[in-house]
Protein backbone atom coordinates (compact mmCIF):
# COMPACT_ATOMS: atom_id res chain seq x y z
CA UNK A 1 0.00 0.00 0.00
CA UNK A 2 3.49 2.05 0.21
CA UNK A 3 2.38 3.62 -3.52
CA UNK A 4 -1.45 4.47 -3.13
CA UNK A 5 -0.49 5.99 0.75
CA UNK A 6 2.22 7.89 -1.47
CA UNK A 7 -0.68 9.38 -4.05
CA UNK A 8 -2.63 10.11 -1.73
CA UNK A 9 -0.04 12.48 -0.10
CA UNK A 10 0.33 14.29 -3.20
CA UNK A 11 -3.14 14.96 -4.15
CA UNK A 12 -3.35 16.52 -0.49
CA UNK A 13 -0.16 18.56 -0.93
CA UNK A 14 -0.68 19.05 -4.78
CA UNK A 15 -4.26 20.83 -3.65
CA UNK A 16 -2.94 22.69 -0.61
CA UNK A 17 -0.36 24.64 -2.78
CA UNK A 18 -3.15 24.89 -5.76
CA UNK A 19 -5.31 26.64 -3.12
CA UNK A 20 -2.59 28.82 -1.48
CA UNK A 21 -2.04 30.08 -4.86
CA UNK A 22 -5.28 30.93 -5.66
CA UNK A 23 -6.10 34.20 -4.27
CA UNK A 24 -2.87 35.05 -6.53
CA UNK A 25 -4.09 34.48 -9.55
CA UNK A 26 -6.32 36.89 -11.66
CA UNK A 27 -9.59 35.88 -12.56
CA UNK A 28 -8.17 35.59 -16.71
CA UNK A 29 -4.96 33.74 -14.96
CA UNK A 30 -7.97 30.98 -13.73
CA UNK A 31 -10.09 30.86 -16.71
CA UNK A 32 -6.96 29.88 -18.90
CA UNK A 33 -6.29 26.98 -16.70
CA UNK A 34 -9.66 25.77 -16.43
CA UNK A 35 -9.75 25.46 -20.05
CA UNK A 36 -6.58 23.71 -19.95
CA UNK A 37 -8.23 21.52 -17.34
CA UNK A 38 -10.48 21.07 -20.22
CA UNK A 39 -8.21 20.14 -23.20
CA UNK A 40 -5.74 17.84 -20.95
CA UNK A 41 -8.70 15.81 -19.88
CA UNK A 42 -9.79 15.95 -23.69
CA UNK A 43 -6.34 14.38 -24.47
CA UNK A 44 -5.96 12.10 -22.17
CA UNK A 45 -9.26 10.78 -22.93
CA UNK A 46 -9.11 10.54 -26.07
CA UNK A 47 -5.54 9.10 -25.45
CA UNK A 48 -6.86 6.26 -23.80
CA UNK A 49 -9.47 5.62 -25.98
CA UNK A 50 -7.44 5.28 -29.47
CA UNK A 51 -4.70 3.28 -27.14
CA UNK A 52 -6.88 0.75 -25.89
CA UNK A 53 -9.58 0.59 -28.78
CA UNK A 54 -7.86 -1.22 -31.32
CA UNK A 55 -6.45 -4.44 -28.36
CA UNK A 56 -10.82 -4.49 -27.64
CA UNK A 57 -11.54 -8.05 -28.11
CA UNK A 58 -15.07 -6.73 -27.66
CA UNK A 59 -15.58 -3.31 -29.83
CA UNK A 60 -19.29 -2.81 -29.03
CA UNK A 61 -18.73 -3.84 -24.77
CA UNK A 62 -17.78 -0.16 -24.52
CA UNK A 63 -20.89 1.43 -26.07
CA UNK A 64 -23.02 -1.26 -24.22
CA UNK A 65 -21.58 -0.13 -21.30
CA UNK A 66 -22.19 3.90 -21.70
CA UNK A 67 -25.74 3.27 -22.32
CA UNK A 68 -26.68 0.24 -19.45
CA UNK A 69 -24.54 2.43 -16.53
CA UNK A 70 -25.88 5.92 -18.21
CA UNK A 71 -29.21 4.77 -17.75
CA UNK A 72 -28.71 2.97 -14.50
CA UNK A 73 -26.99 6.16 -13.14
CA UNK A 74 -29.70 8.48 -14.11
CA UNK A 75 -32.15 6.43 -12.40
CA UNK A 76 -29.89 6.87 -9.54
CA UNK A 77 -29.64 10.08 -10.26
CA UNK A 78 -25.68 10.44 -9.12
CA UNK A 79 -25.01 13.39 -10.42
CA UNK A 80 -27.16 15.51 -8.66
CA UNK A 81 -26.90 13.75 -5.06
CA UNK A 82 -23.07 14.13 -5.40
CA UNK A 83 -23.96 17.75 -5.86
CA UNK A 84 -26.00 18.06 -2.97
CA UNK A 85 -23.56 16.21 -0.71
CA UNK A 86 -20.73 19.18 -1.96
CA UNK A 87 -23.17 21.90 -0.80
CA UNK A 88 -23.57 20.23 2.86
CA UNK A 89 -19.71 20.10 2.85
CA UNK A 90 -19.51 24.15 2.26
CA UNK A 91 -20.25 26.19 5.02
CA UNK A 92 -22.88 28.15 2.91
CA UNK A 93 -25.02 25.51 0.96
CA UNK A 94 -25.78 27.56 -1.64
CA UNK A 95 -22.77 29.28 -2.57
CA UNK A 96 -22.39 29.92 -6.60
CA UNK A 97 -19.40 27.71 -6.76
CA UNK A 98 -20.83 24.10 -5.39
CA UNK A 99 -21.41 23.42 -9.04
CA UNK A 100 -18.04 23.90 -10.05
CA UNK A 101 -16.91 22.09 -7.46
CA UNK A 102 -18.20 19.26 -7.71
CA UNK A 103 -17.82 19.41 -11.32
CA UNK A 104 -14.08 19.57 -10.33
CA UNK A 105 -14.07 16.49 -8.17
CA UNK A 106 -15.62 14.57 -10.60
CA UNK A 107 -12.71 15.38 -12.99
CA UNK A 108 -10.45 15.04 -10.51
CA UNK A 109 -11.50 11.47 -9.60
CA UNK A 110 -12.03 10.19 -12.65
CA UNK A 111 -8.09 11.93 -13.32
CA UNK A 112 -6.82 10.56 -10.30
CA UNK A 113 -8.78 7.13 -10.46
CA UNK A 114 -9.44 6.03 -13.95
CA UNK A 115 -6.15 5.42 -16.28
CA UNK A 116 -3.43 2.86 -16.59
CA UNK A 117 -0.76 3.77 -14.08
CA UNK A 118 -4.04 3.92 -11.17
CA UNK A 119 -5.44 0.51 -11.86
CA UNK A 120 -2.03 -1.63 -12.81
CA UNK A 121 -0.50 0.09 -10.03
CA UNK A 122 -1.93 -1.63 -7.54
CA UNK A 123 -2.20 -5.06 -8.96
CA UNK A 124 2.11 -4.73 -9.44
CA UNK A 125 1.88 -3.63 -6.34
CA UNK A 126 0.18 -6.10 -4.83
CA UNK A 127 1.49 -9.29 -6.59
CA UNK A 128 4.95 -7.73 -7.80
CA UNK A 129 6.03 -5.30 -4.41
CA UNK A 130 6.38 -2.80 -7.44
CA UNK A 131 5.40 0.64 -7.20
CA UNK A 132 6.78 1.97 -9.71
CA UNK A 133 3.57 2.71 -11.77
CA UNK A 134 2.26 4.46 -8.70
CA UNK A 135 5.11 6.25 -7.83
CA UNK A 136 4.71 7.93 -11.63
CA UNK A 137 1.32 8.21 -10.98
CA UNK A 138 1.92 9.80 -7.76
CA UNK A 139 3.90 12.84 -9.52
CA UNK A 140 1.26 13.60 -12.71
CA UNK A 141 -1.29 13.72 -9.82
CA UNK A 142 0.95 16.31 -7.56
CA UNK A 143 1.14 18.27 -10.71
CA UNK A 144 -2.73 17.60 -11.66
CA UNK A 145 -4.17 18.36 -8.39
CA UNK A 146 -2.40 21.56 -7.85
CA UNK A 147 -3.62 22.86 -11.12
CA UNK A 148 -7.17 21.89 -10.44
CA UNK A 149 -7.04 23.77 -6.67
CA UNK A 150 -5.99 26.62 -7.82
CA UNK A 151 -9.27 26.51 -10.23
CA UNK A 152 -11.83 25.38 -7.30
CA UNK A 153 -10.03 25.57 -4.50
CA UNK A 154 -8.76 23.50 -1.34
CA UNK A 155 -12.16 21.10 -2.05
CA UNK A 156 -10.38 19.24 -4.37
CA UNK A 157 -8.33 17.68 -1.77
CA UNK A 158 -11.59 15.59 -1.10
CA UNK A 159 -10.95 13.39 -4.00
CA UNK A 160 -7.89 11.46 -2.06
CA UNK A 161 -9.81 9.43 0.16
CA UNK A 162 -11.66 7.70 -2.96
CA UNK A 163 -8.40 7.41 -4.71
CA UNK A 164 -7.42 5.99 -1.65
CA UNK A 165 -10.26 3.31 -1.54
CA UNK A 166 -10.07 2.90 -5.40
CA UNK A 167 -6.60 1.56 -5.37
CA UNK A 168 -7.30 -0.03 -2.14
CA UNK A 169 -9.71 -2.24 -3.57
CA UNK A 170 -7.88 -2.83 -6.33
CA UNK A 171 -4.97 -3.57 -4.42
CA UNK A 172 -6.95 -6.25 -2.01
CA UNK A 173 -8.70 -7.80 -5.11
CA UNK A 174 -5.14 -8.29 -6.91
CA UNK A 175 -3.12 -9.87 -3.54
CA UNK A 176 -6.36 -12.31 -3.20
CA UNK A 177 -7.86 -12.57 -6.13
CA UNK A 178 -4.83 -11.55 -8.34
CA UNK A 179 -6.06 -13.64 -11.58
CA UNK A 180 -9.39 -11.98 -11.69
CA UNK A 181 -8.38 -8.82 -13.20
CA UNK A 182 -7.51 -9.70 -16.56
CA UNK A 183 -5.31 -7.56 -19.67
CA UNK A 184 -8.82 -7.92 -21.47
CA UNK A 185 -10.84 -6.32 -18.46
CA UNK A 186 -8.18 -3.33 -17.85
CA UNK A 187 -8.66 -2.92 -21.66
CA UNK A 188 -12.49 -2.61 -22.04
CA UNK A 189 -12.60 -0.60 -18.32
CA UNK A 190 -10.19 2.10 -19.86
CA UNK A 191 -11.91 2.36 -22.72
CA UNK A 192 -15.08 3.26 -21.10
CA UNK A 193 -12.63 5.72 -18.34
CA UNK A 194 -11.37 7.46 -21.48
CA UNK A 195 -14.78 8.39 -22.78
CA UNK A 196 -16.00 9.34 -19.35
CA UNK A 197 -12.81 11.58 -18.95
CA UNK A 198 -13.57 12.92 -22.63
CA UNK A 199 -16.87 13.76 -21.17
CA UNK A 200 -15.44 15.93 -17.99
CA UNK A 201 -13.36 18.04 -20.08
CA UNK A 202 -16.30 18.92 -22.42
CA UNK A 203 -18.28 19.95 -19.37
CA UNK A 204 -15.23 22.05 -18.04
CA UNK A 205 -14.63 24.13 -21.62
CA UNK A 206 -18.91 24.64 -21.56
CA UNK A 207 -19.38 22.69 -24.69
CA UNK A 208 -21.53 20.06 -23.50
CA UNK A 209 -22.69 19.32 -19.43
CA UNK A 210 -22.95 15.50 -20.17
CA UNK A 211 -23.38 14.73 -16.22
CA UNK A 212 -20.64 12.55 -16.36
CA UNK A 213 -20.95 11.01 -12.89
CA UNK A 214 -24.39 9.46 -14.17
CA UNK A 215 -22.26 7.45 -16.38
CA UNK A 216 -19.47 6.12 -13.47
CA UNK A 217 -21.75 2.61 -13.03
CA UNK A 218 -20.21 1.97 -16.99
CA UNK A 219 -17.25 1.12 -15.43
CA UNK A 220 -18.88 -1.85 -13.47
CA UNK A 221 -20.57 -3.32 -16.78
CA UNK A 222 -17.13 -4.71 -18.23
CA UNK A 223 -16.67 -6.39 -14.85
CA UNK A 224 -20.25 -7.75 -15.21
CA UNK A 225 -19.40 -8.73 -18.61
CA UNK A 226 -16.25 -10.63 -17.79
CA UNK A 227 -17.33 -12.24 -14.78
CA UNK A 228 -20.73 -13.85 -16.58
CA UNK A 229 -18.47 -14.89 -19.09
CA UNK A 230 -16.29 -16.85 -16.64
CA UNK A 231 -19.42 -18.22 -15.16
CA UNK A 232 -20.60 -19.88 -18.17
CA UNK A 233 -17.25 -20.92 -18.77
CA UNK A 234 -16.44 -19.18 -21.58
CA UNK A 235 -13.19 -17.35 -20.27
Amino acid sequence: MLGTIVNVCTIVTGSMVGSALKTRINPACQKVMYNAMGLASLALGLNAVCKYMPQSQYPILFILSLSIGGLLGTVIDLDARFKRLVDKMKKQPRQDDAPRLAQGLSTGILLYCIGTLSILGPINSALLGDHTFLFTNATLDLVTSAVLAATYGIGMALAAPVLFCWQGSIYCIALYCGNIISPALLCEMSIVGGVLICASGLAILDIKDCKTLNFLPSLLVPVAFFLLRALLGLA
